[in-house]
């Protein structure tokens, strides 16, 4: 049987305050919908960094490591400029996940400050003219994150077989668009061939040590970038597109790399 959430019996006193107060109730309800009443479901109930200026400035520094690494790459840097904005945006977000676990980043959460009431009724005629809110995390999006970095910790890599499997990752042949897509994808199993012939004489007892590497970077590219954007970039971006800042860092750092 499926749990009946609680949110809508708990908020009933806040409930009937904003009936009092506000107009368009009905309104404002079908605005607002269920997914913004506070609720202590995972699923629904938002969070945020409990030290955001700590982990924003671990995050910070990790992107630009990401960035450094694909500007050190040649094969990348001998791409064609569309392909590499191409694999920027569909794999910077696994690609820094990797580095949080490389660089040991852990963090905490904490539930997210509830929204005055009256401020929500007092501006309810403004709301057009504001800009968006913006998205929070969820607690169960959150946990599932935290559940992937705890498994690829538990694998415990070396910085070669970081090395490697970055490379794996970065060339991935399936992103729609790529010119040179066949060159990837031998780029793509060179890689994963060099992390096989590291693991070797690392592990010799551990037979499945490969797949299973492959298996557990294969969950990275199912957190959702908008998800790692607003825990760690957005408290600093604000609603900045974190691809084109990313592009921009990459592209800045290898024209003034190049500069006489």
């Amino acid at each position: 049987s499926v749990e009946r959430c609680r949110c809508h019996t708990e908020d009933t006193r806040t409930a009937i305050l904003y009936s009092l107060l506000s107009q368009n109730l009905s309104q404002s309800r079908a605005s607002c919908g269920p997914a913004q009443q506070r609720c202590l479901c995972p699923q629904r109930r938002t969070v945020c960094l409990r030290t955001p200026h700590v982990t924003c400035q671990a995050a910070s520094d990790v992107l630009v490591k990401t960035v450094s690494f694909m500007r050190n790459l040649p094969s990348f840097q001998l791409l064609p400029r569309d392909d590499q904005l191409l694999l920027l945006g569909s794999c910077w977000a696994p690609l820094f996940l990797l580095g949080l676990v490389q660089e040991m980043v852990t963090f905490e959460v904490m539930e997210t400050p509830a929204p005055s009431m009256l401020k929500k009724i007092l501006l309810d005629g403004q709301s057009k003219q504001q800009e968006p809110e913006r998205t929070q995390p969820t607690l169960a999006a959150v946990q599932r994150l935290q559940c992937c970095l705890n498994t690829f910790w538990s694998l415990d890599l070396s910085p070669k077989e970081y090395a490697y499997l970055k490379g794996a990752i970065l060339f991935n042949p399936d992103v729609p668009g790529l010119r040179a897509s066949l060159h990837i994808e031998s780029l793509q199993r060179e890689a994963q061939r060099a992390l096989q012939e590291v693991l070797r004489p690392l592990h010799p007892e551990d037979q499945g040590r490969f797949a299973r590497t492959l298996l557990v970077a294969s969950t990275l590219k199912s957190i959702p970038p908008a998800l790692i954007t607003d825990l760690f970039f957005r408290p600093v971006i604000g609603n900045a597109d974190i691809v084109e800042l990313i592009a921009e860092m990459f592209y800045e750092i290898t024209s003034w790399q190049r500069a006489p």
